[in-house]
């Protein structure tokens, strides 16, 4: 009961996210309709999924390694940033981080995109302005290493990635979705830079 008093908005988020992708392991139907697909959202069709496509997931692993990572920073971030400010910028994180996804393959009939991940990067970066002086764990990395270095490693792993387009995960969602967070805090909490600066300094 305490997550759902004191982080409601992460909460509902949390859990309806797990019961849609498993309904949608289920039902190719709804599984199809909820996925993003550039090629209709650029001719102004299937809008919706800019949401909906955050909504499902590939498979167990993709769905239990997003919400593992929702689950250890989400519930932080909405009790520091409050809970309507938390939506906001996880539905922007959500849509803004598709955006350049559907303008890359808007002429591509054939590409599609699904999960939760611009979001949650969105989620993770806001965190990391809060406190980036936290530890965090990266593979193959054995031992945790600072957040702030955390976020320059994976923004450009990410860059890389997308540029080689080598595999099936929209590196371009998690790259803009941690921008879009970083972005949407600042204009959200007053002093957040002097306050990332600080604690980068160990004047925090």
């Amino acid at each position: 009961m305490d997550y759902i008093n004191n982080t409601p908005v992460a909460s509902l988020i949390f859990v309806f996210t797990i019961i849609t992708s498993i309904y949608a392991f289920n039902d190719h139907g709804l599984f199809g309709k909820f996925m993003l697909h550039p090629y209709s959202v650029s001719r102004r069709h299937k809008v919706y999924t800019l949401i909906t496509s955050g909504l499902i997931h590939a498979d167990w692993m993709h769905l239990i390694f997003n919400m593992m990572t929702f689950f250890f920073f989400a519930f932080r971030l909405e009790a520091m940033i409050g809970s309507w400010q938390f939506g906001l910028l996880y539905f922007l994180g959500l849509i803004l981080s598709d955006i350049p996804s559907v303008l890359k393959h808007k002429d591509d009939m054939w590409y599609n995109s699904l999960g939760a991940s611009g979001a949650i990067s969105a989620v993770l970066f806001s965190f990391i302005l809060f406190d980036p002086m936290s530890k965090m764990m990266i593979f193959p990395l054995p031992i945790p290493i600072w957040a702030w270095l955390f976020g320059l490693l994976y923004l450009a792993y990410c860059w890389q990635m997308s540029k080689r387009s080598q595999d099936n995960i929209n590196h371009d969602a998690h790259f803009f979705g941690a921008l879009t967070g970083m972005i949407v805090t600042v204009l959200l909490v007053p002093g957040i830079i002097p306050n990332f600066i600080a604690r980068l300094t160990g004047n925090g």
